[in-house]
């Protein structure tokens, strides 16, 4: 990446302080751009999601990877919970979603208690040998008892698919009998999963996040306090695929103990530490056995670090000065925080990272963990909180003493409870994945490159006012 006319400030940058400019370019397609990042995490799309607890859980990794990406499970989790989550992700399967799979003498109350848990909105209903007898989705149960079984409110009228069918095949399929999804079966008609006609889309587009074994990949974190070689050796043991060593400020002699301590299992997958903004940072936690850097200091949403300690840094020129000084040691970032938009992904891709982290934005997704809520207006939202914010802690501590937990408490630096409304037009993450990647996909072409580190060489990056980033912004009424 260049600045334009070779203008590098004097102060730091965060996104909306940067612009691209157009520069010559022979890709032909947005598609034809290589979107797999170099840091040998396997992802096939630049987004990581961040080890939050309001945020990263099964359901989200399992659809993240599916798409290429990767999914952090926090580390406040149980670790007994943590393994049985990686064992659940590893096997899904690459195409069919995991069906809501219901039974003919449950009620509608219990299917209203599940669909929200899936963006496709459908409930598989199952005999005793697990072979679909029909279908419920929200449409079918709205203003029925709740006591009704579903036997008596359940679609019939079943389109199958075979379980291995080309997702090509199975779109036209769909397309043909003007359904928005079908449940996929195996050879003896036994519920393997559902696919919508979305779903079939995207697997044509997409390239699954895989392992060496043809699995869906899965990270988890690890804190640097307490058994930290015993954590990382649990999850190591459960299949994890890459391991993330984290704490708010990881400039610090316990993270680089702590790296030290495992890098000396001597694991086969990806280390990344975090999170730092400055290049001395990047130095130490290399230097201490990390192969990839989490930059990141109070740009995130949930996050109250810049307005209660004045600590941080612009993330933009974080991502820059830390990709560089990485670059030297042949390691990688990821830039952690402050995207709220496609562009902003694209220009952290532009300033040097590796793999783009996304909390918040995806909180409000079908996907995330928390229940479905509604406000007064009867807008859909998810609650989401700061993983260093009092909630937190409260997770976090729960097995300590009432005064040790009421101590820690003090020291919050985040927000304990956000509304996340979930977005009508994209309420899905996938929905939320296929814009940012259109976006840096257009941003590829536009810089002239065909792949992510093509597009970090080729960048031409300029300065921009406030006036000038709205003025980029579009608008959803007349301005008369």
């Amino acid at each position: 990446m260049r600045f334009l006319n070779d203008v590098k400030p004097p102060y730091d940058l965060t996104y909306d302080d940067v612009f691209m400019v157009p520069s010559r370019s022979a890709v032909g397609s947005r598609q034809a751009v290589d979107l797999s990042s170099p840091d040998g995490t396997g992802t096939t799309i630049p987004l990581v999601v961040a080890n939050m607890t309001a945020i990263a859980g099964r359901r989200m990794a399992e659809t993240v990877a599916r798409r290429g990406g990767l999914v952090v499970i926090p580390q406040d989790i149980p670790i007994e919970v943590v393994t049985d989550v990686i064992s659940w992700v590893k096997s899904r399967h690459h195409v069919l979603d995991t069906p809501i799979v219901l039974e003919p003498h449950q009620t509608v109350a219990d299917a209203l208690s599940l669909l929200p848990k899936r963006a496709h909105d459908a409930g598989v209903v199952v005999d005793e040998n697990r072979r679909p007898v029909g279908v419920v989705t929200d449409a079918d149960l709205s203003g029925v008892d709740r006591f009704t079984q579903l036997s008596e409110v359940m679609s019939k009228d079943l389109l199958l698919l075979d379980a291995d069918i080309d997702p090509r095949e199975a779109f036209n399929t769909l397309d043909a009998h003007n359904r928005r999804y079908a449940p996929a079966v195996d050879a003896d008609g036994k519920l393997v999963g559902i696919l919508t006609r979305k779903g079939a889309l995207r697997a044509t587009l997409y390239s699954p996040a895989v392992d060496a074994q043809g699995r869906l990949r899965i990270a988890a974190a690890v804190g640097i306090n307490g058994d930290v070689a015993g954590k990382a050796k649990q999850l190591l043991d459960a299949g994890v695929d890459t391991l993330v060593i984290d704490t708010a400020h990881g400039h610090q002699e316990s993270m680089i103990s702590a790296i030290k301590t495992v890098r000396a299992l001597d694991p086969q997958v990806p280390i990344v530490a975090g999170n730092i903004v400055a290049a001395e940072g990047v130095k130490d936690l290399i230097e201490a056995g990390a192969d990839i850097i989490k930059v990141g200091v109070g740009p995130g949403a949930m996050c109250t670090t810049r307005m209660m300690t004045g600590v941080g840094r612009p993330q933009f020129s974080a991502v820059l000065e830390c990709a560089a000084e990485a670059k030297k040691y042949g390691k990688h970032v990821w830039a952690d925080g402050g995207v709220r938009h496609p562009r902003d992904v694209a220009m952290a891709l532009a300033a040097g990272a590796s793999n783009v982290m996304i909390g918040s934005w995806f909180a409000g997704t079908y996907e995330s963990p928390g229940d479905l809520q509604h406000d007064a207006q009867g807008r859909a939202y998810k609650e989401s909180f700061g993983m260093a914010s009092a909630r937190a802690v409260r997770n976090r501590t729960s097995d300590e003493s009432a005064y040790d937990r009421a101590r820690k408490a003090l020291f919050e630096e985040g927000i304990s409870t956000s509304r996340m409304f979930l977005d009508p037009q994209r309420p899905g993450v996938e929905d939320l994945i296929d814009s940012i990647i259109a976006g840096v996909r257009s941003s590829c072409t536009y810089a002239g490159a065909a792949s992510l580190a093509e597009f970090e060489e080729k960048a031409v990056v300029g300065l921009q006012s406030a006036a000038g980033y709205a003025e980029g912004k579009p608008l959803h009424a007349s301005w008369s």
